[in-house]
Parts: C-alpha cells; structure tokens; sequence
C-alpha cells in the first residue's frame, strides 16, 4: 500500500500508562516491531508521558494525547504506595465510571482505530467494547491484581477489582508478558515471552566520554521512573566504582555522574554499565537481564508483582536483593562491587516482542479484510 493512502492503511489507538516507565519499556518495542511489518500503520497513543519520552523509545510519526486515563497506585515514593490515597481516587474513579467510560468511547469514536492496544487502563478497553472496536491487553500486570491486596480491607474493594476484571475480561485477549503475574480472574489470558529493548554494550564509547580508565566500574541507579531521595553519606565508597544517578535523587559527591549528562539510550547504558541497581520492576529487570548486566535491586515486600519477577530474575540473570534498611543505611557496598566485578550472565532473547508484533499483525489485517 502507498504511504499517502492513509484510507487503506490501519490505524492502532494505544494507551499507555504513565506509572513510572515501566509500561512504555513494554509496549514500545512491540509498536516499532509492529511497523516494521506495516510501514504505513497510523498510531494514536494516550499515556500522560511527555511526547518527548515517548519518542525516545517509539519510533516513527504518531499522535499524542496528552493525558492518563489510569492512575495504578498513589506513590509516596518509588518503595511507598500510600494506600489511603489510592484507596480514595480508586473510590472516586469507579463512581465517575459511566461518564468516564462514554466520553473514552466517544474519543475512540471520533479517532475510528481499527484496533485498541491498553497497556494496561481497563477503562480504555471498557471504552473499546462501548464503542465496537476490538481490543487486546498487554502487561505483566493488571491493576486489578495490584490494587486489591493494598485495599482488600474495604468493603468496596471487591466490587470494584470485579468491575476492573470485566473490563480486561471484554478485550479479545489479555497477552501476559513473562515475568507476569498469576491473573486468576482473567478468561483470555494468552502468555507470552519477555520483552524489552535490548541495548547495545557501548562501554568502552562510555569510558571514554567520562574519562575514565578501564579499571573503573560503573553503576547506574534507576528507580523506573519513580523518584527517590538517596542520602549520599551512607553510600558505599570505592576508588574505582563511579554511579550514574538522576540529577533530582541529590545525591552529589566527586563519585557520582549525573545521567542527564550521559548522552545515549537509556537501554544501551544499562548495557554499558557494570552493574544496575534499582527497585523491583518489570522494565528494569528485563532490561538488564537481555543485556547481561548483573543487578542489585531493592525488595518490596509488598509490592504484589515481586513474587514472580524475582524468581525469575534469579532463574536467567545475577542479582542480589537488598532490604529497604540496607538500602537506607548504605549496606550494600560488598554486594555491589561484587556483581560489578563478576562475570556478567548470558544475555535473554526477548521472543515476546515478535509473538505480541504477530498476535496484533493479524488481528489489524483481518479488520481490514473484513472492512
């Protein structure tokens, strides 16, 4: 088809969550996957992401809406869900609800996509099923797992996780990316693969930008988006390590390099680095495991997604968790030097971006042969 016959070429409305960056790790690499094999796909994505971030990691033209229709969970910090809050908006969204769902099918009305991708609002799927557009899920988690064990005290919780689950429940299918959680009230789940942008090992390039000798190592600190004070007194010393932390965690010793100064990808620098450390999540963990950069990772115990990201972390990659006490107090610095100076592990093959690009491929062409 010809690039300027826009009436032929099909047309992908996405919707992206904001809650840190782990849900744009996910779906971008299967949307540039995706327009490999259509180069004339037109893309609408929602996510209350700056167009700027989005466009680090998607590729091509695409149409921004500037806005969130989730919210996941309300961060006290990237280690605190407060869950009062959350609890609260989750109130007040659910009563907002039929209003909230037919202005999304009036704005998916308006757009005419031929299919819907959520990763991972319900609403936006509820919005898809008002409005008769097809629609598939993809994430490793849903917010209906996430959210009950947090509020599962208040009497209203049951009734809205049901509420969240019928709306994932209406898309066609529901594509778990491994390491994914066990989604029990789900009839349409279809796992698959881990998925990730797999980075570059540049180190060298990175040494030499920095002015550094081949002995130094190098530890990015990356909270997935989520921000986090770090106090620079309790933080391991060592001649020859270097972290690269965000300008806004404070953290300001001869030590450390901030990583807006750093001018490559986000995945080719978790590549380049000797080790990552972080706070458990999917897009960080995946990420370093298909570059083979060991990681040291801060554990939430209650974080309801852990479990399974952790076995598997520990099954294909090098890590080692740390308690939010020894984080704090600067505990770390053995474990730390230890994965930096170590063999680096076998790198995965993120196979799930190919199987998400063909599960949506075929879904896209049939709309259109049947359009």
């Amino acid at each position: 088809m010809g690039s300027d016959n826009t009436a032929l070429a099909p047309h992908l409305f996405v919707d992206i969550s904001s809650h840190g960056f782990g849900h744009l790790a996910q779906t971008a690499p299967v949307l540039n996957a995706l327009r490999a094999r259509l180069p004339d796909l037109q893309l609408t994505i929602r996510c209350g992401l700056p167009r700027e971030r989005l466009a680090l990691r998607i590729q091509g033209e695409f149409k921004h809406i500037p806005s969130a229709s989730d919210f996941g969970l309300t961060m006290k910090s990237a280690l605190d869900v407060d869950r009062v809050a959350s609890l609260a908006r989750y109130r007040a969204f659910h009563a907002d609800w039929e209003p909230q769902a037919n202005d999304y099918a009036q704005l998916l009305t308006q757009h005419q996509p031929d299919w819907v991708l959520a990763n991972i609002s319900y609403l936006t799927l509820a919005a898809a099923a008002r409005a008769r557009v097809p629609a598939t899920a993809l994430c490793s988690l849903n917010w209906a797992e996430i959210f009950y064990p947090y509020c599962a005290d208040a009497p209203d919780a049951g009734p809205m996780r049901e509420q969240m689950l019928a709306a994932y429940n209406s898309a066609e299918a529901f594509l778990r990316v491994t390491p994914g959680m066990d989604m029990p009230g789900l009839n349409n789940l279809i796992p698959i693969d881990p998925i990730a942008r797999q980075g570059q090992n540049l180190r060298a390039a990175l040494h030499r930008a920095l002015g550094l000798h081949a002995s130094a190592r190098l530890v990015l600190v990356a909270m997935g988006g989520m921000h986090l004070r770090l106090s620079p007194i309790t933080w391991p010393r060592h001649p020859d390590l270097l972290w690269i932390v965000p300008q806004d965690a404070g953290l300001q010793r001869m030590d450390v390099i901030a990583l807006e100064s750093i001018d490559m990808e986000f995945s080719d620098l978790i590549a380049s680095c000797d080790c990552v450390m972080t706070k458990s999540g999917y897009g960080t963990f995946v990420e370093a495991a298909t570059a083979g950069t060991p990681l040291l990772y801060v554990e939430r115990p209650d974080w309801p997604e852990e479990p399974c990201l952790v076995e598997w972390l520990h099954q294909y990659s090098r890590a080692v968790g740390i308690s939010r006490e020894q984080f704090e107090h600067g505990d770390f610095g053995e474990a730390i030097w230890d994965l930096a100076c170590g063999a680096r592990p076998t790198p995965i093959v993120p196979t799930g971006i190919e199987q998400a690009a063909e599960h949506l491929l075929a879904r896209l062409q049939s709309t259109k042969k049947t359009s």
